[in-house]
């Protein structure tokens, strides 16, 4: 027994790396290393140009709206109520019970608008009109002054294209 503890002890023993052997492997890696820098060459890279910023004062800068990402829906609609539609309207509420688009019309024209109601019978949904414009540059602008949520709690005003 006494044999068997002593042999497995020193073939333990017998397995441990000596410190030369690490720092001659660490040598030759150090060697290896220093032979690639000098076999390859060095590449330059390229530095991006980048054009100076101006800086321009905001009274001279012209703000440009992109009317074509506006979004417009194209309904047939009927008026019920109010003056009549121009090509592009404002809908600040839809309502399947004409009692509560009726409230809605009311609210919009004690705030001074020329509220209208239109129906679209495909849907069957009574479509409140805050206001009508000509142009859709128009109806976008008063979207955006309207889409308070102030008269929809959504604040999901929408361009209305009128098809007749």
């Amino acid at each position: 027994m006494l044999c068997a503890g002593l042999c497995l002890a020193m073939s333990f023993t017998g397995c441990k790396s000596s410190e030369s052997a690490y720092k001659k492997a660490y040598e030759k890696a150090q060697a290896q290393a220093a032979q690639q820098q000098t076999q390859t060459p060095v590449q330059q890279t390229e530095v991006p140009v980048v054009t100076p910023v101006q800086t321009v004062p905001s009274t001279q800068t012209q703000v440009v709206d992109n009317l074509d990402n506006v979004s417009v829906r194209q309904e047939r609609v009927a008026v019920v109520n109010g003056s009549g539609l121009k090509n592009y309207s404002v809908v600040v509420g839809s309502f399947s019970v004409i009692a509560n688009a009726e409230g809605l019309q009311q609210r919009l024209r004690n705030a001074g608008y020329d509220a209208q109601i239109v129906k679209n019978e495909e849907r069957g949904m009574y479509r409140v009109v805050a206001a009508t414009f000509d142009s859709k540059a128009e109806a976008a602008a008063s979207r955006n002054n309207i889409s308070g949520g102030q008269f929809n709690p959504n604040g999901d005003a929408w361009l209305l294209y009128y098809t007749r």
